[in-house]
């Protein structure tokens, strides 16, 4: 979670705990901008999205290879949430309201679906292969949420993120993101030995879901009046400014109340992306955004310890629950059987789990119920299935433009010949 606390803040401007200096801070920011636009550039020159660029940056980087970056470090981890917090804000502001929901249906359905199948298959493979119940339910869990800020990124990066499959993997990726917190919440009372209640995860559930409706709602009566005060009285940059003040509250407020900080944070793009002032907006966030989100990707690859993949056993539990990964959330494509897409992009564009899966087994590892072992297999996982994510969807969406672009010249030249 977020911490704005004066600590978290005081830590990028003076000595850290760990005993990293400003120098040495400042340092470490500057080798991972330039190595994530470095690789970020390298990445599109091979026709692949700049996110598996800034992700083999902070693999590279990180402590299983050159160990400059250290991923658990408090001022690198705020900088990095910071970046996710934005990459969701920016996204709701390119977001349509109505045609999200117009794919609503489709997109719970996915989310779902996309939930149940991989946790269910995911528990039963980790307990066959010889773990015990709580290690495979944590196991099962880490397969559920698919990771909405890279999925999004490579959308958006492709000119997507409007068409009907972007708007439906986006759904279901932020349900599935909604659908995660509640099921951490079951885990993290498991792995504390107590045993969760209906009644209370019927109250997690509600507050999940209610926030991001309520702030839809209120903010669409509260917000644009406000907004459009500060377009006469103030400048372009102002806008910006508070409009990333209302994105750090709600997604405060989203953490406060048991929701997640990217769920207030795309609430609050949401709200404001049917103003007059959006576009004034996304320019000014959009700079701010260059300098944090690469930070997010970066720290997410850095997190990857490609060391631990040296044992046969590891690797072998490891390919298994990928397997097992990339089947239930391409499988959940295919669901919204009623609807016109392209369902093997749904299903690709929901298989990375970057971060989220990484949350569920850093808490196992933490708690001790997981083992060096299995948190390694979960993280091969991680690693496997934010990997090929986003240069597949790179070719199917290519192939997608390259067949509507035949289609288009196709009726041209019928009407010609018609004419």
């Amino acid at each position: 979670m977020l911490d704005l606390g004066l600590p978290a803040l005081l830590s990028v401007v003076a000595p850290d705990p760990s005993g990293v200096s400003v120098e040495r801070f400042l340092l470490l920011l500057a080798t991972i901008l330039v190595s994530a636009k470095v690789l970020g550039e390298l990445a599109e020159r091979f026709g692949q999205p700049a996110v598996i660029g800034e992700l083999v940056a902070g693999v590279l980087l990180g402590p299983s290879v050159i160990g400059f970056v250290d991923p658990t470090l408090p001022a690198l981890h705020l900088f990095a949430e910071i970046g996710v917090i934005l990459l969701l804000f920016t996204i709701g502001l390119e977001t349509d309201l109505k045609r999200l929901l117009s794919v609503g249906g489709a997109a719970f359905t996915v989310a779902v679906v996309g939930v149940v199948l991989p946790f269910a298959s995911g528990y039963f493979v980790a307990h066959a292969l010889g773990l015990d119940l709580l290690p495979a339910i944590v196991s099962g869990a880490a397969l559920t949420a698919t990771s909405v800020g890279i999925t999004a990124r490579v959308f958006s990066d492709l000119g997507k993120l409007k068409s009907v499959e972007g708007q439906i993997v986006l759904g279901a990726a932020v349900i599935d993101d909604v659908i995660g917190l509640i099921i951490l919440a079951v885990v993290s009372d498991l792995v504390a030995g107590t045993t969760p209640s209906v009644g209370g995860v019927l109250r997690t559930t509600a507050i999940a879901f209610g926030f991001l409706a309520a702030a839809i709602v209120l903010g669409r009566f509260l917000v644009p009046p406000v907004f459009n005060f500060l377009a006469r009285t103030g400048k372009e940059n102002t806008l910006a400014s508070m409009a990333l003040v209302l994105a750090f509250l709600l997604a405060v407020l989203a953490s406060e109340i048991g929701s997640a900080v990217i769920v207030g944070a795309f609430a609050a793009g949401l709200v404001l992306a049917p103003t007059e002032q959006a576009h004034a907006i996304e320019r000014g966030v959009i700079r701010l955004a260059n300098l944090f989100v690469p930070i997010f990707f970066v720290a997410v690859g850095a997190a990857v310890d490609v060391r631990t993949f040296g044992s046969r056993d590891i690797v072998l539990v490891g390919l298994a629950l990928t397997a097992v990964a990339i089947l239930g959330k391409f499988a959940a494509g295919f669901a919204p059987i009623w609807i016109r897409a392209n369902k093997t992009v749904i299903g690709v564009g929901m298989i990375p789990r970057g971060e989220v899966g990484l949350i569920f087994a850093q808490m196992g590892l933490t708690a001790g119920v997981l083992t060096a072992g299995t948190y390694s297999a979960l993280m091969l996982m991680v690693l496997v299935t934010t990997f090929m994510a986003p240069p597949l969807l790179r070719q199917l969406l290519s192939k997608s433009s390259t067949a509507e672009l035949d289609q288009e010249s196709l009726a041209v030249a019928e009407m010609t010949t018609e004419a």
